[in-house]
């Protein structure tokens, strides 16, 4: 379980808003939204055995989406930010305040900011964002398209069959919360 999901979920999408303006001068396009989140999920997964925000995501032809928020984007607006339709499925995201950084640990917020430095680039592509994310999420390529991607998929063997002798303690940490979960 994830202590104070959603407003864990509203602020890093805020985050990620507000930084990705001040860095590039534009609003967020929802596939950078959706890439960000992914990419701190999967990589929380792969440090510390544990997702940050715990969406569920799909596995599009573009990298991991989250349905929850692709499915609401039409009305989506919390006191934090607002979903934008600028076309027909083109979407930003407006930050509408700071966010709250003290629902996340150490280790997040680095990871946040790290993110905003490698992609928060006035010239960087909804393409090589995406591309980015085919690359680095493993259980992304591990995936059908358009199915969930089950995030044990992140790991390179199957460690649910691994001897637990063999586990890392991130490995180890995963299963734990798996079983505490229900996934």
């Amino acid at each position: 379980m994830i202590p104070y999901k959603k407003e864990k979920r509203d602020n890093a999408i805020c985050f990620f808003a507000l930084n990705h303006k001040r860095k590039t001068g534009k609003y967020l396009p929802q596939t950078f939204l959706y890439k960000y989140l992914a990419f701190l999920d999967f990589n929380s997964i792969k440090d510390t055995g544990e997702p940050a925000l715990g969406y569920q995501y799909k596995a599009m032809g573009k990298g991991p989406v989250p349905p929850s928020l692709y499915n609401k984007r039409e009305n989506l607006e919390t006191e934090l930010y607002v979903f934008k339709n600028l076309e027909e499925d083109k979407y930003i995201i407006k930050a509408k305040k700071e966010p709250n950084l003290s629902y996340f640990c150490d280790y997040e917020i680095k990871e946040m900011e790290r993110l905003i430095n490698q992609f928060a680039k006035p010239f960087t592509t909804t393409e090589e964002i995406s591309e980015e994310s085919h690359k680095k999420i493993a259980a992304w390529g591990k995936t059908q398209r358009n199915k969930v991607i089950d995030y044990k998929n992140n790991f390179r063997h199957d460690i649910l069959n691994k001897k637990e002798e063999n586990l890392s303690p991130v490995e180890k940490h995963f299963l734990t919360f798996l079983a505490v979960n229900g996934s």
